[in-house]
């Protein structure tokens, strides 16, 4: 791989206008000339990217919205469609356990055959065929082909969250990274908060109309609704993108190489820290959460409603709190300082919770904080790793993953909390044991970054002085 291939993303964005020719200059300016100058239309102007920020944030509102409709109804499901906890359970398992391999073919195949624009657009619409096929199996009782059209709709669900994230680093690369991937957070969470506020109210006056099991697969096309509006937002933020290379003269891969399978090998240490990190913390939040009902009410002695709404708190916090810390982490950079507090006050919050009396208010707080300040300044820190041309690739391999761990580790969890009974303190220590190797893995990327005199621990300014100097493509 050539040198210039492994430099930090942001960089290229700070020396692209020094490297292009004066034909190419002039070409860009009679093509905006021939376009409304100025103002919201440009898409060079803040105004418009964040205009395609609103378009990038929406396309996960129908994933997220669409993905808890089971957890929403869940009661109605298990009655209507007369299954076990085992079987509604599985609604969930195969979602998750093909993604361990098609994230990252998923996101390879952005990098290489479909591009972005492209790529967005047809995982949205398998997404929205597993939709409709899971809300068809409900209409006709027919429980396997839920599950085929659940597994469908896993396909395109995570595939799309890698097209996001690319999209979130094509148009704010340098810029507010940190605070889009905290606001595309909050939308998200926003978008699975919404799903439970909505889903029952509409079922119960669906119920007038319809009866059993009919009345579920209407409310499960009703909110496939959602998941159209998302195509549409693909579609819109397709013809933006398209737009603005052609009026910017975009070359997204100006070194003309060709990502393969094979380049995931070739990633520096830091990106495997990131890896690591992506499991090591996240399997101390959301296994936790689903366990987290009955921690409560033996714990502090909570009814389970009681329980339920401090186990909700994380995800509540993590929807308003999200693009606050991004907007903070573009201000201040040290995305590495970050991710280690971030690591750290969720070992503060899981021992809070589990060695002392104080409120459990205290320690989910604390929890849906340190979780927003982690989502917001580690996810930016694979595009100063990773080339543009092999994003797509690395942003999917860190979801395949993710995917991995969860599925693994909340199973391990769920045994553990089995054996110990009504004793939490193992588990507890299980989940304390992760975070403990993700506060590891981000100390070996801050002693890599220094070593290397990296920039991925750098204030905005030291960045740009970074970028600009005849040390830039020295980080290896």
């Amino acid at each position: 791989m050539a040198r210039d291939d492994e430099d930090p993303i942001v960089g290229r964005e700070e020396g692209a206008a020094n490297e292009e020719t004066p034909s190419t200059d002039r070409r860009s300016q009679d093509n905006e000339l021939a376009l409304p100058s100025g103002g919201c239309c440009m898409p060079t102007s803040t105004c418009h990217r964040f205009q395609a920020l609103v378009f990038m944030c929406l396309l996960g509102f129908g994933s997220y919205f669409c993905y808890d409709n089971p957890g929403a109804l869940q009661s109605v499901f298990k009655k209507e469609l007369d299954l076990s906890a085992t079987q509604f359970t599985l609604i969930y398992s195969i979602y998750s356990w093909p993604n361990v391999v098609l994230c990252f073919v998923g996101g390879f195949l952005i990098d290489r055959l479909f591009g972005i624009r492209l790529g967005t657009i047809i995982y949205m619409l398998i997404l929205l065929v597993g939709q409709l096929i899971f809300a068809s199996g409900a209409l006709l009782d027919t429980f396997w082909l839920m599950i085929l059209g659940r597994f469908i709709f896993g396909i395109g669900a995570e595939s799309l969250a890698v097209a996001q994230n690319s999209y979130a680093v094509l148009w704010f690369k340098g810029k507010e990274l940190n605070m889009v991937f905290g606001l595309q957070l909050s939308v998200a969470r926003f978008g699975s908060t919404v799903n439970f506020w909505v889903m029952q109210p509409i079922y119960n006056y669906v119920s007038e109309f319809y009866q059993g099991y009919r009345a579920l697969g209407v409310v499960l096309l009703l909110a496939t609704i959602t998941c159209v509006m998302s195509l549409i937002c693909a579609l819109v933020l397709g013809w933006m993108d398209k737009r603005a290379e052609r009026i910017m003269q975009r070359n997204n891969n100006p070194s003309g190489e060709i990502p393969k399978l094979t380049d995931v090998f070739t990633f520096k240490a830091p990106y495997w820290m990131v890896s690591i990190i992506c499991v090591a913390y996240y399997v101390a939040i959301f296994p936790f959460i689903a366990l987290g009902q009955k921690f409560f009410m033996d714990r502090f002695g909570y009814t389970a409603a009681q329980a339920n709404t401090v186990d909700s708190l994380v995800y509540l916090i993590a929807a308003v709190s999200s693009p606050i810390f991004g907007f903070i982490i573009d201000k201040l950079g040290r995305n590495v300082t970050w991710v280690m507090l971030a690591t750290l006050t969720t070992i503060g919050a899981h021992v809070l919770l589990t060695f002392t009396q104080v409120t459990p208010y205290v320690g989910m707080i604390t929890m849906g904080l340190s979780y927003s300040m982690l989502a917001a300044s580690l996810w930016p820190l694979v595009a100063l790793i990773i080339p543009e041309y092999q994003l797509g690739t690395a942003y999917g391999f860190c979801q395949s993953v993710q995917n991995l761990g969860l599925a693994v580790i909340t199973i391990v969890a769920g045994i553990i909390a089995d054996q110990s009974k009504n004793d939490h303190t193992w588990v507890q220590l299980f989940f304390m044991g992760w975070l403990t190797i993700a506060l590891i893995a981000t100390s070996v990327i801050w002693a890599y970054d220094k070593k290397h005199r990296g920039n991925l621990n750098m204030s905005p300014a030291q960045r740009a002085t970074y970028v600009n100097s005849a040390n830039y493509q020295n980080f290896e």
